[in-house]
């Protein structure tokens, strides 16, 4: 048998290579800096070039190193570029956070083609190409990975409040990081998700715009902060969660339980 520290509980991420997307605000800000806390080298992407030079600056003030790349999760070539300069930058990624997401925010039979398009592109064609080009680089250098996937507990639970797709895509996320893991397993490539309840967030105070106040409709009357995930997230990157792949986590704070 390998034998293993006791407590077998290590986040330590030093020497790896972490593509984090969606990083310019809410979660995926809040998972760059994690990472390169923890000792990964971080490759934050989205699409506003103005808060990666931003999260850079403090990524490296907090001890960290930080290669930001634009990435527009729309286009198959800007996520290849991405993957390229991380490469050139870092070294091969041995860590994907596949956090970029957008809501659709309407009625199913009031959106647009165009916007069901974007919708689908950004939460679930885009972080299934990136994975895909993940995995296929890690398995040409026979290196293994960890790959999370962000989904939302509304791919469990929908209440008709006009998000109809986001749930559906979500939900999407959520099975993609269970095929492949199955797919992938033989390569040592780690795939699975996070499934998070309503947490502080961009996306999260445009919602609250149109709702009002959603917490006193919760158990606790609170959303959750992004600092709360931080633990789960270093558990599915880091050594200690290395017999743990196809699984989905909810961490919602009881939102989901009435």
């Amino acid at each position: 048998m390998t034998n293993y520290p006791l407590p077998h509980a290590s986040t330590d991420l030093t020497g790896r290579v972490a593509l984090v997307t969606g990083a310019t605000s809410g979660l995926g800000w809040r998972f760059s800096q994690v990472l390169a806390a923890a000792g990964a080298t971080v490759i934050p992407t989205g699409r506003r070039e103005d808060r990666l030079a931003e999260l850079e600056a403090q990524i490296a003030a907090d001890g960290g190193t930080a290669y930001p790349c634009r990435i527009d999760m729309t286009d198959t070539d800007s996520m290849m570029a991405a993957v390229d300069h991380a490469e050139a930058s870092a070294g091969t990624v041995d860590i994907l956070i596949n956090n970029a997401g957008i809501p659709d925010a309407q009625r199913a039979h009031k959106m647009s083609l165009d916007l069901i398009d974007r919708v689908f592109d950004t939460n679930l064609r885009g972080p299934y190409v990136l994975s895909c080009e993940v995995a296929r680089r890690l398995i040409a250098a026979e290196m293994p990975g960890r790959m999370v996937n962000i989904s939302s507990i509304g791919a469990f639970r929908y209440e008709g409040q006009g998000a109809a797709l986001y749930s559906i895509t979500k939900a999407g996320i959520a099975r993609m990081s269970e095929v492949l893991a199955v797919e992938w397993a033989r390569y040592n490539i780690n795939v699975n998700a996070i499934a998070p309840g309503a947490f502080s967030s961009e996306m999260m105070d445009g919602m609250l715009e149109r709702m009002g106040d959603i917490t006193q409709r919760m158990p606790r009357k609170r959303l959750g902060d992004p600092a709360q995930l931080d633990s789960t997230l270093l558990y599915l990157c880091g050594p200690a969660s290395d017999a743990v792949t196809g699984t989905v986590i909810k961490v919602d704070d009881g939102q989901s339980s009435r």
